[in-house]
Parts: structure tokens; sequence; C-alpha cells
């Protein structure tokens, strides 16, 4: 997670946070009973992320934003990043 995320989820910082493998929607339901709150702050009211979130597994961005379908493997990374934008 980006260093941003830490200013509202501050129980996550400087920790690891391992959790089964799964689909992306199934991790971050998992990262949801770690720092309530979580999946609203990145999920729009559909369940699909955010507009100007952005989540990857391992080393390829997720594809299927809308139902977060791709599967994070066993031993794999979710990174999840607030994407900035303006001018």
């Amino acid at each position: 997670m980006t260093s941003h995320l830490y200013r509202f989820f501050p129980q996550l910082e400087n920790r690891v946070v391992q959790v089964q493998s799964g689909s992306v929607a199934e991790v971050l339901q998992q990262v949801e009973q770690l720092a309530a709150g979580f999946t609203d702050y990145v999920l729009d009211e559909r369940g699909a992320l955010r507009r100007h979130v952005f989540a990857a597994i391992n080393d390829a961005l997720v594809i299927d934003r809308r139902t977060l379908s791709d599967r994070v493997p066993e031993g794999g990374t979710l990174y999840i990043f607030q994407a900035l934008t303006g001018g």
C-alpha cells in the first residue's frame, strides 16, 4: 500500500499484511477485517475499484476493476495505490 493509505489506516502501517489467497475482492474483504473502512475507501458503492485507485498483482495491473475477480495466487502480492491527478 502507498504511504498515503496509512494516514487513514494507521493500524496497517509498518506491517506486512498476510491473508489467504483468492480473488482481489476476497483479499480486500480480509483487509477490511483488519482495518474497518478500508474497502469503503478503495471501492465505490458498487464494489468496483474507485476511479483513482489502482491495484496490481505482483507485476501486472488488475484487469477486472468492476468485479475484482482477478486471482491473487498463494505467495503473491496485491499492491494498492492511489493515482495522483490534477494539474
